[in-house]
């Protein structure tokens, strides 16, 4: 609903700039009248998000009219839209991501409090999506090697390894925490909800934003803890190809906007210390 208000308030915009240039009919449409009304929505400085998005609204309109027979050629379909760079990920530095997880870790006395630790701890070291969290299953932790079995996207599973203090966090959690949540109903879920069942992606969400509130970080949602944990195996010389298979990217392009924030994140450093910068 909020698309199509959207497309309408675009072609709005349009007629009125087309009623200003001299009342342009739809059968007279041509791409320098698109391209003219583009370049004006430049120069009231609109973010390059809206001129894309109106560049699209334009084309659905111009492709939907030549169909119909209004407009002899679908003028529309050689309108370019301007590229939307995108925003780097935001995510916690080393010694917060450090700090946040060994507050918890010493603050947890209660079994929802440990289950949260371990969560966190797992997302952190492992790097893994919220979704592949709460999927996970007691069965997928070799407790032998400290690697943890991950099902990720396309029902594809990969190997993750886990450090120590995440598989401290893990024992604790299966030792004193898990069995007090336990039902009939737990199956071989490792997270459980407080009603015993399989934790709901939504829990993990509300406990992340919760700790991070309590430590006044940023909410970077679940998600920011696996771009904090990517950029600093990145930062601590780790290879852009095992990030990507730790991290389950079919591409390594989208392995590769971490080395963006990691060069960002080095480049302020650089400049707040090196005596010549």
């Amino acid at each position: 609903m909020n698309t199509v208000r959207s497309y309408l308030i675009d072609l709005t915009d349009l007629a009125d700039y087309l009623q200003q240039e001299g009342e342009v009919l739809i059968d007279q449409l041509t791409i320098h009248d698109l391209r003219g009304w583009l370049a004006a929505n430049y120069e009231r400085n609109l973010a390059p998000a809206t001129i894309a998005r109106r560049a699209a609204a334009i084309r659905t309109f111009t492709l939907w009219a030549h169909q119909r027979k209004q407009l002899a050629v679908d003028v529309g379909a050689q309108l370019v839209s301007p590229k939307v760079g995108k925003k780097l990920p935001s995510i916690l530095r080393v010694d917060q991501a450090s700090e946040l997880l060994n507050n918890l870790s010493s603050s947890a006395d209660d079994p929802q409090a440990i289950r949260d630790s371990a969560m966190l701890e797992i997302m952190y070291a492992a790097g893994i999506r919220v979704a592949e969290l709460v999927g996970l299953d007691i069965d997928d932790i070799d407790f032998s090697r400290n690697v943890l079995a991950v099902t990720g996207k396309g029902n594809k599973q990969r190997y993750v390894p886990l450090g120590i203090p995440a598989m401290k966090a893990l024992v604790i959690y299966l030792n004193e925490a898990r069995p007090n949540l336990i039902t009939k109903n737990s199956g071989a879920a490792l997270f459980l909800g407080l009603r015993g069942k399989r934790i709901d992606q939504r829990v993990v969400r509300a406990v992340v934003a919760q700790v991070l509130a309590d430590n006044e970080l940023l909410d970077i949602g679940p998600h920011g803890f696996r771009h904090s944990a990517a950029t600093h195996l990145l930062e601590g010389g780790a290879d852009i190809r095992s990030v990507q298979e730790l991290l389950g990217h079919a591409s390594l392009a989208t392995t590769q906007r971490y080395t963006h924030v990691a060069s960002e994140r080095l480049k302020s450093v650089y400049n707040q210390a090196h005596p010549r910068a």
